[in-house]
Parts: structure tokens; C-alpha cells; sequence
């Protein structure tokens, strides 16, 4: 980390700051954590965040990727205040509508004889670079169109010849001033003739990005440490435009595990299927920003309030951000267990729904208060599912996973091994045994006192005598004859939501099973 003293003091308001995709894919994890890291650093400063759409690869650019983007930003509550969808002065925000604004620079550089055509071929460039490997050299362009001249280069244009356009890389060091690792130089030899643009009209990822940070006029760039090879490349181009050139910040890698780079198979997936899986938006907001930022507290719960207030770059690191599902997971089960329980319902209810285990019953007020279960047809209401959560709300990491906690709720019969029904050494005669003495005493209770407590306070005094010292030999028979589950909520609450009725139609159905 870098020490305090290596930044300039900034002032409120004067921070303007960019996140750029290109959506050629769907939104991903580190994109994320590279999007939030601006976010806070412009709240941090009343600055400006600004949301740019780099679509200059006509060929993957699409717009679901786009929507994408825009729909994963908005669900993390990651804002700002000019972008493709809410306007700005300095606008369009997408690149593909602002090739006027890159023709204009192309022909500057062009009148300058700063950048040149280049004819050479495919296979002509894939020749050379392969033959410069084969010596163990970079493989750079060999500046065989650089010094063509005017007419070579009219006729082969008036011939139809394809080209594009390259940077006249001067021999020379470019050094400049990360704020996270210092001082950090190239020698500008070693990147050759670069290639800047396809034609007049279509500028690559660099001298775009160059252009649209001068005219947008962004203080600081925030990206990941893969950047890194381009900024000397854009510290270059800014000098030919005689463009300022903003203050770069590098922020490490996120790394699985093993510290290769993240990949699906270590949990990493799109923003998207972390909803789809039940990841609250404030949970991953809170993960994100301990990859590779540390607070001056030994903490690792925040608000987004507190992460405005704390964010700094002092304290963004330098080495890579290991991604630990597990953390994620845990993280995001406080935050469950945190969450309002009529909130969390709701939130719920849409996996049940999709696992067709309810169905919300069509009104002129939907969504409804109402509910089918689908196996049995009964009518439930909400509190009879907020019942459910409240008594899982505990075990919950991720939303998804209430329905293989909880759909024994919603069957009309189970289906288990009747050896689930076995405590320790008890055999299928005392485990019988056990249930019919379970369903006599529950028999004698009304329907009225049929709670939690109940139900609690009459057969812990009764399993005493039924197990012979033991309750489990009670009430583990009772609770999987509800449930049909290794492990579950405890058999109170269970017969408690499920009703006299159901609950007594269980054990018997666990009776029969034993005959």
C-alpha cells in the first residue's frame, strides 16, 4: 500500500471518474469490484461517476451485454450521474456514436504525421511476428509502411487496398505515477508501431479511450492491474493530442484460491447468476469491496454509507484479491439473517414459485397475499410461508437454497428411507413403538393449543418417559417423520406450521412405512 503522502489533496466536487465495459459478455465479478471502486471513490469526493459504453468491437458488442451491465449496476446500487441511459454534457456515452469526435483527432494525428497507413497483410505481419519469436525478440511491427510516400500511399488507396492505421512510436521512456505501486516505466521502443485505428471512422481501445477521458474530462482512472501494458501506450497518445493526462490507479487482480487467474471453477460467475442464486446486492457489495481494500478498522461487515465514508486508495493493495466463496457465503448469510422477515418472504417466494411448489393466486391486487400449494391445492396466505422462513432464517447463506430446506412444507406425501427414522441403535419395533406413543399424546391436544410451546412443553416432559432418559429416541423419529430429512428445522416448529391434522397424518404415514 502506499503511504498518504503520495497523494495529491483533492478537493470535494472535483473528481470525475469513468467505468468503461465493452459488452461483449455478460457482467462478471471483477468487473463489478472495478465499477464499485469508482463508485465509492467519486461519493467519497461529491465527485462525478461516469458510466461509458466502450461498443468500438462492432463484431461481439451487443446490446443484451449492454442491458446487462446496466441492469447488474442498478441491482447493486452502484449509480452515476452521466452514462448512455441518463445523459450528460460531455455525451454520447456509447463509443460507437461518437465516431465525428474520433475522425476529427484521426485527421489531426494524420495532418501531424503522427500516425501512418499500414498495408501489410495478415499473413505478412503473422510471417514477421512469428520469425521475431523464433530469435526470442518482441514481437513488434518491422515499420515497413512508415515511410511510404504520399503518392505510394494514394495509389494504393485509390487501388481499394485494406488498411489501418499506426502510431509513430518514438524511441524514447515513458514514466508516470501510479497511485497504488509508484513509479513505473517502458521504453517505448519495445511497443513499435502500434495500431490505433481500422480507418478514419473506427479508432481501437486505446486512442478512444484516450479521446473520450480528455473530452470527458476524467480526473483519475480506476481500472484493474491488467491495464497496466496500455497506459504507456495512452500516456503516448495524450502527448501527440497534447492532451493532460489523468492520474492512474491499478487495482490488483482478483485471484482464485489456488492465485491463478479467477475462472468459473472457482465460483466466479455473473453478477446476474448471483442474483439468480439468492446473493443479496448489499452482501456482494460488501465482498467486493474487501478484494483488494483494506479499512483502517479489523472489520469486515459495512454499509455502503460506511465504505463511502472509508474508502480510500491508501488503502487499496497491491498484490492480487484471493475470491473466498466461502466468505461470500458467510457474508451474505448474515446479511439474510439481518433482513426484515416480511422483506425476506418476499424475496423467497419467487424461488418457491419457479420450484412449482406454490403458485400465486391471480387478483386485481397482485402480487397477491395469497397462495396455492401445488401438490394438495390448499389455500396458504403469507404468514403461513413467512412462518416457514422465519424458522429457517438462520440456516439460510443463499435465498435459492429455502427450497430444498423447506419444500417438505409443500408435499403431499415424502419420500425418505425409513432408516432416517433410526436413532443411534433403536430398532424399527421401538422406533414404531415411539411414534405411536408420540401420536397418542398429540391426539389429546386441541386444536387451539396447538403452538410451538406448547407442543414444546408436553412432549419434552413425555419423551423422558418414552425414550427411558432419552429424547432423542422421541423426538429424532418425530422430526424426520415431518420432514423426511437428514436435517431440518426441530419437530416443534415443524407440527406447529403444518397443523394438527398434517402433522398427524405424517406419523402415521412413518407407521406404515415401518410395518
Amino acid at each position: 500500500m502506499v503511504k498518504a503522502k503520495d497523494f495529491k489533496l483533492i478537493s470535494p466536487g472535483e473528481v470525475r471518474v469513468r467505468y468503461a465495459p465493452s459488452p461483449t459478455g455478460p457482467f462478471h465479478i471483477g468487473s463489478a469490484r472495478t465499477a464499485l471502486f469508482n463508485f465509492l471513490f467519486a461519493q467519497k469526493y461529491q465527485g462525478t461517476f461516469i458510466l461509458r459504453i466502450e461498443d468500438t468491437d462492432i463484431a461481439r458488442s451487443k446490446k443484451e451485454y449492454e442491458e446487462n451491465i446496466i441492469e447488474s449496476l442498478k441491482w447493486l446500487g452502484i449509480t452515476w450521474q452521466e452514462g448512455p441511459d441518463v445523459g450528460g454534457q460531455y455525451g454520447p456515452y456509447r463509443q460507437s456514436e461518437r465516431k465525428e469526435i474520433y475522425r476529427k483527432y484521426i485527421e489531426k494525428l494524420l495532418a501531424e504525421d503522427k500516425i501512418y497507413y499500414c498495408f501489410c497483410s495478415q499473413d505478412e505481419l503473422e510471417a514477421y511476428r512469428q520469425y521475431l519469436m523464433s530469435l526470442g525478440k518482441a514481437p513488434i511491427y518491422s515499420g515497413k509502411c512508415r515511410n511510404l510516400t504520399k503518392k505510394e500511399i494514394q495509389e494504393k488507396l485509390q487501388k481499394g487496398e485494406k488498411f489501418v492505421l499506426r502510431f509513430k512510436t518514438p524511441a524514447k521512456k515513458i514514466v508516470f505515477h501510479d497511485l497504488i505501486r509508484g513509479k513505473i516505466e517502458f521504453n517505448a521502443e519495445e511497443l513499435g508501431d502500434f495500431v490505433i485505428a481500422k480507418d478514419l471512422n473506427s479508432p481501437l481501445y486505446n486512442l478512444a479511450a484516450v479521446i473520450d477521458d480528455y473530452e470527458m474530462k476524467i480526473t483519475h482512472v480506476i481500472r484493474g492491474e491488467d491495464h497496466i501494458s496500455n497506459t504507456p501506450k495512452q500516456i503516448l497518445l495524450q502527448e501527440a493530442l497534447n492532451f493532460y493526462h489523468p492520474e492512474y490507479i491499478h487495482i490488483p487482480l482478483i485471484l482464485g484460491p489456488d492465485r491463478s487467474k479467477l475462472s468459473k471453477r472457482h465460483g466466479a460467475k455473473s453478477v446476474l447468476e448471483y442474483k439468480k442464486e439468492g446473493y443479496l446486492p448489499e452482501a456482494l457489495i460488501n465482498f467486493l469491496a474487501l478484494l483488494g481494500w483494506h479499512p483502517r478498522e479489523e472489520k469486515e461487515i459495512f454499509s455502503i454509507s460506511y465504505l463511502i465514508n472509508e474508502f480510500s486508495l491508501e488503502g487499496i493493495q497491491k498484490s492480487g484479491a484471493i475470491f473466498n466463496l466461502e466468505k461470500l457465503n458467510w457474508i451474505n448469510g448474515f446479511y439474510i439473517r439481518k433482513t426484515p422477515i416480511d422483506k425476506l418472504t418476499n424475496l423467497v417466494i419467487p424461488y418457491l414459485i419457479e420450484a412449482n411448489l406454490i403458485e400465486a393466486l391471480k387478483t386485481d391486487d397482485f402480487p397477491t397475499n395469497e397462495f396455492i400449494i401445488k401438490e394438495t391445492n390448499e389455500k396458504v396466505n403469507f404468514d403461513f410461508i413467512k412462518k416457514i422462513v422465519l424458522i429457517y432464517q438462520e440456516r439460510l447463506k443463499v435465498l435459492s437454497e429455502i427450497v430444498p430446506l423447506t419444500n417438505f412444507f409443500f408435499r403431499k406425501k415424502l419420500n425418505y428411507e425409513k432408516n432416517l427414522l433410526k436413532w443411534k441403535d433403536m430398532s424399527e419395533s421401538e422406533i414404531k413403538e415411539s411414534l405411536l406413543k408420540t401420536k397418542e399424546i398429540l391426539l389429546k391436544i386441541e386444536k387451539d393449543d396447538w403452538t410451538k410451546e406448547n407442543l414444546e412443553k408436553i412432549l419434552l416432559t413425555k419423551s423422558v418417559e418414552i425414550g427411558n432418559g432419552d429424547r432423542g429416541r422421541v423426538l429424532w423419529p418425530l422430526r424426520v417423520a415431518l420432514s423426511g430429512e437428514k436435517a431440518s428445522a426441530g419437530p416443534f416448529e415443524i407440527a406447529e406450521i403444518l397443523g394438527k391434522e398434517k402433522t398427524l397424518e405424517r406419523i402415521e404415514d412413518a407407521i406404515l412405512l415401518l410395518k
